[in-house]
């Protein structure tokens, strides 16, 4: 048996909790600065990474709270620290007085997941994009919705907004205090510049510099000084310490490029589409042109031939830019018609969601291992194109006995040359190499594994008809196969393309691998679950969903610890 650490974890009961027909997508109002630190004194001093955050749900319309503030710390804290009770800014905003909590135990949760550092320091730096990942992952959606009893699904759907405060935890004149950036400062003011002479760069800076907002939102300014520096109190009171995160709801991507809306990745060669239809034929003598304009580009497709009452795919294949972003495609046609020529393009970066830190300390009690997911795959398109050529038919035309000539009474046929790409793949998962103890798809949990994915897209067609694989991305039990993914790099290219997980950020050696949870069940198959996609045809994306799995036995405590009772 795995012997688990206790730690309050509620994440795992959530996840089951997710919706199967939508998914959120998380949106954060928050930015970061901060600087060097003093290391203080031995009365009057902070630990790097001695922070948290308090997380107060509020209605996103009238900005009202819908429920207690609730404090998280990555670190147990101690019950008698002082503190000044569950308060938040838009409280104190709105008329709140400090009030220290003498003998009041204080009390904070502990996530499942290990928040990224909130406060910036020298040995533990903040990274304003790791914070926002978390916060405005599903997962901090379901853990902020079990800590506070708001529903989950309204505060998905986006009728709740999440009101973020940074928390440090400081020894100030030999006791130990949590403060908000908020507090800090009024505690500074009551205690007349105490406070600001001790600790003036953890309290003053870096405290209130973790999160400010971009534009206002919830009565609060937009913070336009600067990233570094001691602030003053009044700013700290308007303007600092504080970030928002919100959820909206929106339909997963799927089906046909045909359709009017789609979703394409980042740096990506994509095929936009439309059908043309015709009553009357269109010929070399009457052909049309369609036009697709395109972030300030127009594509041209000219001389379209198609028969009376028939239609035809006309297509444009082009590279989507390399930032996240909504636009907008038109289609001017010159003849024919087709079912809309307007549509949105949600263009998205898969590299947000990547999985938090896993630590020797997670647990993850009650966890049971999910069914692998069901999700739709298309594995062959089909189109064609329509050719046009003129059949003589020589007549003579006569003028009288020794008289005329011959007159061309020909016609145009049609040609249909048809086109059809298949997409295959294969996925091998398997021990990292350097795992010490890994019996081939055996292994002890808490090591990394690696993997290939190679994805064949065979067809007939010219290139400018497809895009090769380009896109491909795995999902794990330990998150219900939801909320994170990683998306793999291609390592090689062309209508057989190899792709292997990207180098951790969480590894000491940069391996390209993923890290199984120390507390995965025993006797049980760790199952990844890969699809590719982003093999693009004028009949839509090809995409073909993968899996395999390693078995796990035991966990790395066990190759730590040889005594054991």
């Amino acid at each position: 048996m795995k012997r688990f650490y206790a730690l309050l974890c509620a994440a795992a009961l959530l996840l089951c909790l997710c919706p199967a027909k939508a998914f959120a997508s998380g949106q954060g109002n928050l930015d970061g600065g901060g600087g060097n630190m003093n290391q203080g004194t031995s009365t009057n001093f902070w630990s790097p990474g001695n922070d948290g955050v308090r997380v107060t749900v509020v209605d996103a319309q009238s900005g009202s709270a819908v429920s207690t503030p609730v404090d998280f710390s990555n670190r147990s804290q101690s019950s008698t620290m002082l503190h000044f009770g569950k308060v938040n800014k838009i409280q104190y905003r709105d008329g709140a007085s400090l009030s220290l909590q003498s003998g009041v135990p204080y009390n904070c949760l502990q996530p499942a997941y290990s928040m990224p550092a909130i406060i910036n320091s020298n040995s533990r730096p903040a990274s304003i994009e790791a914070i926002k990942r978390y916060f405005c992952s599903e997962y901090a959606c379901m853990m902020v919705a079990d800590a506070t009893g708001v529903s989950y699904e309204n505060m998905l759907a986006g009728q709740y907004k999440i009101l973020l405060e940074p928390i440090a935890y400081v020894t100030f004149n030999g006791t130990k205090y949590a403060f908000t950036a908020t507090e800090a400062a009024l505690y500074d003011q009551l205690s007349g510049g105490s406070l600001r002479s001790k600790l003036p760069s953890v309290a003053f800076q870096n405290l209130p510099l973790a999160l400010f907002l971009e534009y206002s939102d919830l009565g609060f300014p937009a913070w336009t000084g600067g990233r570094r520096g001691i602030q003053s109190n009044g700013d700290i009171i308007s303007s600092l310490g504080v970030g928002i995160v919100w959820f909206e709801e929106t339909e997963e991507p799927g089906g046909e490029i045909e359709a009017p809306d789609v979703e394409y990745r980042v740096d990506t060669d994509v095929i936009t589409a439309i059908r043309l239809r015709t009553g009357g034929r269109l010929t070399p003598d009457n052909p049309a042109t369609v036009t697709f304009h395109i972030m300030g580009r127009s594509y041209t497709v000219r001389n379209i031939v198609i028969p009376a009452n028939d239609s035809q795919l006309v297509w444009v294949k082009w590279h989507t830019p390399s930032t996240p972003q909504t636009i907008t495609i038109t289609v001017s046609l010159s003849r024919g018609f087709t079912a809309q020529d307007t549509f949105v393009a949600k263009i998205v970066d898969l590299n947000e969601k990547i999985p938090p830190d896993p630590l020797a300390t997670d647990v993850n009690p009650g966890y049971s291992v999910p069914a692998l997911p069901s999700n739709p795959q298309k594995l062959s398109a089909n189109w064609g194109v329509w050719s046009c050529y003129w059949v003589p038919d020589w007549q003579w035309c006569s003028h009288g006995e020794d008289d005329g000539h011959w007159v061309d009474r020909g016609d145009w046929e049609y040609d249909y040359t048809s086109y059809s790409a298949s997409l295959s793949g294969t996925m091998t998962l398997m021990p990292d190499d350097i795992v010490p103890t890994a019996n081939g798809k055996d292994m002890k949990s808490g090591y990394g594994v690696k993997t290939e994915v190679r994805a064949v897209l065979s067809t007939n067609s010219p290139d400018g008809h497809h895009s090769n694989p380009q896109t491909v991305f795995s999902v794990f039990p330990e998150f219900q196969y939801k909320t994170y993914l990683r998306l793999l790099q291609r390592v090689s290219s062309g209508r057989s393309a190899r792709f292997t997980f990207q180098p951790n950020e969480f590894s000491t050696y940069g391996r390209t691998v993923h890290f199984t949870p120390v507390w995965f069940p025993d006797s049980t198959s760790y199952v990844v679950y890969t699809q590719v996609w982003d093999a693009w045809t004028p009949d839509g994306m090809l995409s073909v969903n993968l899996d395999d799995y390693i078995t796990i036995h035991q966990s790395v405590f066990d190759d730590w610890y040889t005594n054991r009772e």
